[in-house]
C-alpha cells in the first residue's frame, strides 16, 4: 500500500467518525455537557482509530484488529456504566454507533472504501431518523409486522434455495419461477395493503395498479379481486387499479416485444396502442366517478398477506404451463394460435418472447404477431373471469366492461390488420 492510499483510507475513515460524530453532536446540543455522550471529536478519534487499526491489522493480521475491537468495547461499556445517575437516557444508541464508527474506519483502511463510505452515510441517516422511525413504528399493528417476517421469509430465505430448473413435460416446471409467482402474489396484496392504508383508497389502489402491471397484472387482479370481495365501498378503485394494471401490461409487453425483434413490436402497435388508449379512459371513468369520501370497510384489508391463495394461484399456473407444453408438442406450428390462447390463460410474456424469436424465421411475421395477441386477448379476459368468480357485484361488472372493451378493441384491429 502507498503512502497516498494510506493517508486516503485514513482520511475516509476520520470522515465517517466526524460525520457520525455531527449527527450525535447536534443531537445533545441541548443536553448539559456533563450529561453528553461522545461528539464530533470523540466520533472523529475513534473513527480515525478503527483506521489506524484496519491499517495495523492488514500489515500484522486479523488479531490486531480483534483486539483494538474489545478494548474500545471496554472503554464504551466502561463509560455507560460511570454517567452521571440524572443522565436518564437508557438507549444505547451512541454506544452502539461508537463500535459501528471504529468498524466503518477499520472497513476504510483495508480498502472497502465505497462499501465503508455507503455505510456511514446510511447509518447517519439511521441516527437521525429517531423521531420517523418510531413514529412509524407505533402506527404499524402486529398483524403487519408478521406479514412482513412472513414475506421476507418466503422470499428472502426459500426463493434462493429452489432450483431454477425446468421439470416434468418439456421442462414446463420450474420451482424457482413457481413460487416467484407465489412471491409476487404475496408481495402485490402486501403492497396494496399499505398503499390503501397509507394513500387512501382512491391514490393507493392506483398505483398498486400500476406497479402491480409492471410485476404481474394477473396477481394483481387476483389480490384486487379478493379484497373486493369485503369491500364493496372500494369495488370502483379497485376495478380501476385492475384497468391499469391491464394497460401497463400492455405497455410492459410492447417494450419486451421491442427488445427483442422490432418488426414484430411495430406490427403489435397499433393493437396494443388501441387497447391502451381504451384503459387509460377506462381507468379515468371510474378512478374520476368515486366518491372521494368512501371509506373502507375496514374488514377487506385486515390481512395483508394471503399465502394460501398465492400457492393455489401458483399451483394453476403449473397446470396450465404443462398443459401448454403438451399442446405445443402435439400440434406444432400448425396449432400456435391455439397454443397462444392456451398460454394466455396464464402468462402472455412467455408466449410472446418466444414467438419474437421464431418471427420470420420458424413462423411468418403476421402470424407470431396474431399468437401473441391472442395470449394478450385471453389473458385480459382471465382478469374478467377472475375478478367475476372472485369478487362478483359492481366491481365485476365494472372491470368485465373495461376489460371487454380493451380486448374488442384490440380484436377490431388484428382483424382489419389480417383483411388489409
Amino acid at each position: 500500500m502507498t503512502t497516498v492510499a494510506l493517508f486516503a483510507r485514513l482520511g475516509l475513515a476520520l470522515a465517517i467518525g466526524l460525520l457520525m460524530g455531527a449527527e450525535r453532536g447536534w443531537h445533545e446540543r441541548g443536553t448539559p455537557e456533563e450529561l453528553r455522550g461522545a461528539g464530533i471529536r470523540t466520533f472523529g478519534l475513534i473513527g480515525l482509530g478503527g483506521g489506524v487499526a484496519g491499517a495495523l491489522a492488514v500489515s500484522l493480521g486479523g488479531l490486531v484488529l480483534a483486539g483494538a475491537i474489545l478494548a474500545l468495547t471496554a472503554l464504551v461499556t466502561a463509560a455507560r456504566i460511570r454517567r452521571p445517575p440524572a443522565d436518564t437516557d437508557l438507549g444505547f444508541t451512541t454506544e452502539i454507533a461508537e463500535l459501528a464508527a471504529f468498524c466503518l474506519g477499520a472497513l476504510a483502511a483495508t480498502g472497502h472504501m465505497a462499501a465503508a463510505a455507503a455505510a456511514g452515510v446510511v447509518a447517519t441517516a439511521l441516527l437521525n431518523a429517531k423521531e420517523t422511525l418510531h413514529t412509524w413504528l407505533s402506527h404499524v399493528e402486529r398483524l403487519e409486522m408478521r406479514a412482513a417476517i412472513r414475506l421476507l421469509l418466503i422470499s428472502v430465505v426459500m426463493l434462493p434455495v429452489l432450483p431454477d430448473q425446468g421439470f416434468g413435460p418439456g421442462n414446463g416446471l420450474n420451482p424457482f419461477r413457481l413460487w416467484l409467482m407465489v412471491v409476487m402474489v404475496a408481495g402485490i396484496s402486501f403492497l396494496g395493503y399499505f398503499a390503501i392504508k397509507i394513500a387512501g383508497p382512491r391514490i393507493g389502489s392506483l398505483l398498486t395498479g400500476v406497479f402491480g402491471g409492471l410485476a404481474s397484472s394477473t396477481a394483481l387482479t387476483l389480490s384486487f379481486a379478493r379484497m373486493g370481495k369485503t369491500q364493496p365501498s372500494m369495488h370502483k378503485v379497485l376495478a380501476a387499479g385492475v384497468a391499469v394494471a391491464n394497460t401497463t401490461m400492455f405497455v410492459r409487453l410492447w417494450i419486451i416485444v421491442l427488445a427483442v425483434d422490432r418488426p414484430m413490436a411495430m406490427a403489435e402497435l397499433p393493437a396494443l396502442a388501441v387497447m391502451s388508449v381504451i384503459g387509460l379512459a377506462v381507468t379515468a371513468l371510474l378512478w374520476r366517478g368515486h366518491d372521494r369520501d368512501s371509506k373502507p370497510d375496514g374488514t377487506g384489508i385486515a390481512n395483508p398477506f394471503e399465502l394460501g391463495m398465492a400457492i393455489k394461484f401458483a399451483l394453476l399456473l403449473a397446470a396450465v404451463t404443462v398443459a401448454s407444453r403438451l399442446l405445443q408438442t402435439w400440434a406444432g406450428n400448425a396449432g400456435l394460435y391455439l397454443l397462444g390462447a392456451v398460454a394466455g390463460l396464464a402468462d402472455v410474456d412467455a408466449i410472446s418472447l418466444s414467438m419474437a424469436e421464431m418471427a420470420g424465421h420458424a413462423v411468418t411475421l403476421p402470424v407470431a404477431a396474431t399468437t401473441s395477441l391472442i395470449a394478450v386477448f385471453v389473458n385480459t379476459a382471465v382478469h374478467a373471469a377472475m375478478v367475476i368468480a372472485l369478487c362478483g357485484g359492481s366491481m365485476a361488472r365494472r372491470a368485465t366492461l373495461g376489460l371487454g372493451a380493451m380486448i374488442a378493441a384490440g380484436a377490431l384491429v388484428v382483424g382489419v390488420q389480417l383483411l388489409w
